[in-house]
């Protein structure tokens, strides 16, 4: 879908969350302790979510598709793969071109 083109391409950090899902809101919080701020969509909190959530495993995202993680354009995943990624040191280096100084 165009929207979730537009918004992971001009943004560094986005994710897709849902706004009663607990991992979503893990993920979250976990790039938040990592000094990012990401834009954050609540997909059920949008007149389009329902296209969005059908759009985004077209773009490669599992079941169930959110959170879905986008850093620097990119689909990085849902909550198995950030916290992978946290889990082996990989996550900080694609986070820290977006990373606050405070």
């Amino acid at each position: 879908m165009e929207k979730i083109q537009a918004l992971t391409s001009q943004n560094g950090v986005v994710i897709f969350t849902k706004s009663t899902c607990c991992l979503c809101y893990a993920v979250t919080i976990l790039f938040q302790e990592l000094r990012v701020n990401p834009i954050v969509y609540e997909i059920d909190q949008h007149p389009e979510g329902r296209e969005m959530e059908k759009a985004l495993p077209k773009k490669g995202c599992n079941s169930p598709p959110v959170p879905a993680v986008f850093i620097g354009g990119k689909l990085v995943g849902s909550t198995n793969e950030v916290m992978s990624l946290h889990l082996s040191g990989s996550l900080i280096p694609l986070l820290k071109p977006y990373q606050s100084l405070s």
